[in-house]
């Protein structure tokens, strides 16, 4: 039971705590979100991605230009939709096929977590049976099996999400090629007058 004599490190975090130290900023919600997205290390380290890892490396991949962008908002969003886990992973990997931005595709595939994904299944689900001409039912049939529980729900929920995938992927390339050019326009406008 002795004491530690240790001396404290002028950079310990212990440092902070006295009377009259700076406290340092938290970080902010950016920062934290960058932080949970994973590295190029992480991703080429990952059992699933060796296939491709060579190509994870390419700073193409990581660099903000306006086209890998728009690509990496489509596939980050489609993936986002078309399958419920390991989002990032496939996103990742189809980022190398498509030449697409592979954190902006990590962060689109957040659209759908797990606080946001009974709203999007909803909404899938409404939207599904909408197209497909069914009727709404009140609420989800009482004691039947996974097969009529999925013959009730889960083909207008299927075609729902299909829909958003596609339609999200879409919509989202174009409005960022359509950000950019105005963007584009509005900094040439603005050198323009004097």
């Amino acid at each position: 039971m002795g004491s530690s004599n240790r001396r404290a490190e002028p950079d310990a975090p212990d440092d902070d705590r006295r009377p009259g130290a700076m406290t340092r900023p938290l970080p902010s919600w950016t920062d934290r979100f960058r932080q949970s997205l994973p590295g190029r290390e992480e991703l080429v380290a990952h059992r699933w991605l060796r296939p491709v890892a060579g190509r994870l490396v390419d700073p193409r991949l990581w660099r903000l230009q306006h086209e890998s962008v728009a690509r990496g908002v489509a596939v980050g969003t489609f993936w986002a939709f078309v399958i419920p886990a390991a989002q990032v992973v496939v996103a990742a990997a189809h980022c190398t096929w498509w030449r697409a931005n592979i954190p902006v595709a990590a962060a689109m595939t957040m659209v759908t977590n797990p606080l946001t994904i009974s709203f999007w299944l909803w909404l899938a689900y409404q939207v599904g049976a909408l197209v497909l001409g069914e009727p709404l039912a009140a609420a989800a049939p009482q004691g039947v099996g996974t097969i009529e529980w999925l013959s009730a729900f889960g083909w207008p929920t299927l075609l729902g999400m299909g829909l958003f995938a596609v339609g999200g992927a879409a919509g989202g390339y174009l409005g960022v090629k359509l950000f950019w050019r105005l963007r584009v326009w509005a900094r040439r406008r603005t050198r323009r007058k004097p």
